[in-house]
């Protein structure tokens, strides 16, 4: 998923769902979901005030079902207006329910305000990303029927709205019955894209710590493969091996949750793809140089 940032208020845009094979054509699904900022950020966006932000947020949102009543009669030029005819067009799929709403938040009581905006907003399609302290509200995620995408990794309350950060976070979830993807949403050097897989293993091997609650290997690979993909409305597709859904398959040379395990074949779309890198052909240079084959400046 790639999910766009927010300027000047908590509306980011549009997300898109792409994959990373080789070729000009990344696109999985464009316009996948509208990204929105709440918690310290979204505050921040709408000018230092949580309440603020929920305000203009629902306000937004009224607009947009205002539009899609009356499209020809919207004023999105009056000086009341918070949204233009564009932007108004633009979220009348998020008010109808047609594309999902993905909202950043940390806290477990901003995760309920976001859920409680189903009481205004029935028909919302919410997708929970971060939820930090999710766990200490799992049961009413659990009941809202809500997916999560939390990062496994983040343990550290490195913010306000992070205060109760542990790694029992995803596990937790999980067993309270909150259907939870594996992500990188804050940005952290870290918690790179590449590193999914050590995520999803380290949850296996948190069970093996005293008092923390970790996932079953199953449970683990499928926070990040079917997981998201289900979460995005995308599981008839991609996501799992199953005929008719998209040929992404990785083969790897050990357990793939494991982090000295490699992959040594990777297919996406149903097309192999290379795996060379530039890190692997450096490697295969400087391994074993013959005399006189390096460059003027590594002979010594």
């Amino acid at each position: 998923m790639v999910v766009p940032a927010t300027g000047n208020g908590i509306f980011a845009g549009q997300g898109a769902v792409v994959d990373l094979g080789a070729d000009m054509d990344p696109i999985t699904k464009a316009r996948a979901f509208q990204y929105v900022e709440m918690g310290e950020e979204g505050a921040e966006d709408a000018g230092g005030s949580r309440p603020a932000a929920y305000l203009t947020f629902k306000m937004m949102l009224r607009e947009a079902q205002d539009y899609a009543k009356a499209p020809a009669s919207y004023d999105g030029r009056s000086k009341d207006a918070l949204l233009n005819r564009v932007d108004a067009e633009a979220l009348v799929p998020v008010v109808t329910g047609a594309m999902p709403l993905m909202i950043h938040v940390e806290s477990a009581r901003d995760i309920l305000g976001v859920l409680s905006l189903r009481k205004d907003f029935p028909a919302l399609k919410l997708i929970l990303a971060g939820a930090t302290e999710g766990w200490m509200v799992a049961s009413q995620i659990a009941a809202a029927k809500v997916p999560v995408i939390a990062g496994g990794l983040d343990d550290l309350p490195s913010s306000f709205e992070k205060l109760a950060a542990t790694q029992s976070n995803v596990g937790r979830m999980v067993k309270a019955g909150v259907p939870v993807a594996m992500g990188l949403m804050d940005r952290d050097e870290a918690l790179q894209l590449r590193l999914a897989t050590q995520q999803a293993g380290n949850m296996v091997a948190l069970n093996k710590v005293p008092g923390a609650t970790g996932l079953s290997w199953g449970q683990a690979l499928r926070s990040i493969t079917s997981a998201p993909a289900e979460a995005m409305g995308l599981g008839d597709r991609i996501g799992s091996l199953k005929a008719g859904k998209a040929g992404d398959v990785v083969i790897w040379d050990g357990d793939p949750l494991e982090m000295e395990s490699a992959p040594v074949a990777v297919w996406i779309d149903g097309i192999q793809q290379p795996i060379d890198n530039r890190q692997t052909k450096l490697r295969d240079r400087y391994a074993t140089p013959a005399e006189g084959s390096l460059p003027k400046a590594y002979e010594w």
